[in-house]
């Protein structure tokens, strides 16, 4: 999300100078890549981008035959191939080690990718983008973009071969039921078609109920993720220059409360077991994934006596919700560190991941479609 947010804003800066731009998308990935499929950059025809989609061995010739793709107005797919061991081939020796298709799309006055994009941020729930990446029968589909309202379960942008509406319809259902992209291949009566169903989901939302000089580090690294930031707390306690980045603010006592979804993580961390004790109920009563509570095991299980001393026993789905002690097991001492420990296991949990080395894993880094 912070990656299209940035495009969003690079576009708009250059809107009233009229000129011309294109996207570059990863839309297929096969073997090892840096970025993986969604992967965006926009290109105006002066050279300036915003995005990426490498670790920048990439970047550079992307970058022209964008350049290109304004110039002739066409889109076109690029197969980039650093799996070979060819001292001519980009991206050797750069760690790369798969075959890469990218998407290059101009931006024309009737194409849908920037209204599109806009959608994917105006509001607060996961959003599915369906590109045509292949039709050798019907070239000029190449690129055409759809949206799909998750709430209506309708399909917009144009028209859209009711055959391939059938098999796409079916197969949006397990991309939001999996949370993860893929690609699908089909082949239909008249032609063949290749689709990158793209989910994007909302951004990340950090609720602190704190008020202490450790809230700041979470907040510096909040905005380094672009995590929208609830803060509740003692706001009298903290420096209000270190409080620009939080867009909701509530004062400790109001009736207000944070709006949390399935998409919130909630970091409890007012350092008063009361206070947190309290909390905690608040918590559990949210659809929240994942609530963190500082401090040590054997403060958390007397957190969870007295709920049993209340006649209100924590089950075993509250249980996997609760992490306590919090974070990933860093050596983490310090504010910044704990943070850091914080945010991994956070990122951790919504991927389904344990959060261990990497040198450890069997199999490939990132999950293959």
């Amino acid at each position: 999300m912070k990656e299209i947010k940035s495009i969003l804003s690079l576009y708009n800066k250059f809107k009233s100078s009229n000129e011309k731009a294109a996207i570059a998308q990863v839309v297929r990935v096969e073997e090892s890549s840096y970025r993986r499929e969604g992967a965006r950059m926009l290109v105006f025809e002066s050279g300036v981008f915003e995005g990426g989609i490498s670790g920048g061995c990439l970047e550079g010739d992307a970058l022209k035959r964008s350049q290109m793709a304004i110039f002739k107005e066409k889109p076109s797919i690029v197969t980039y191939d650093t799996s070979k061991d060819d001292e001519n081939q980009i991206g050797v020796g750069l760690g790369c080690n798969g075959v890469i298709d990218v998407l290059i799309s101009p931006i024309t006055n009737t194409s849908s990718t920037i209204p599109l994009l806009e959608k994917c941020v105006s509001s607060r729930q996961s959003h599915v983008l369906i590109t045509i990446t292949a039709c050798p029968e019907d070239p000029e589909l190449l690129g055409t973009t759809y949206y799909f309202d998750t709430k209506e379960n309708t399909i917009e942008g144009g028209k859209l071969d009711l055959e391939l509406k059938e098999y796409l319809l079916k197969d949006i259902k397990s991309v939001a039921n999996t949370k993860k992209s893929n690609i699908y291949n089909y082949q239909l009566s008249e032609k063949s078609v290749s689709v990158f169903v793209e989910l994007i989901p909302p951004q990340f939302h950090l609720v602190i109920y704190g008020d202490n000089y450790d809230v700041y580090p979470m907040l510096e690294l909040a905005k380094v993720m672009d995590w929208e930031v609830s803060l509740v707390g003692n706001i009298q306690k903290l420096k209000k220059e270190k409080l620009a980045t939080v867009k909701h603010i509530i004062s400790k006592g109001d009736k207000e409360e944070p709006f949390i979804d399935d998409r919130t993580a909630i970091i409890l961390m007012a350092h008063d077991f009361k206070t947190d004790m309290s909390n905690l109920k608040l918590a559990l009563e949210s659809e929240a994934a994942y609530i963190a509570s500082l401090g040590p095991k054997k403060r958390f299980i007397k957190m969870e006596n007295e709920f049993k001393e209340q006649g209100q026993p924590l089950s075993k789905t509250s249980l996997d919700r609760i992490y306590a002690p919090c974070g990933l097991e860093l050596g983490a001492n310090t504010p910044e560190e704990i943070a850091t420990s914080i945010f991994a296991e956070i990122l951790a949990v919504f991927a389904g991941k344990k959060g261990g080395m990497l040198r450890d894993k069997a199999g490939p880094i990132h999950q293959r479609n």
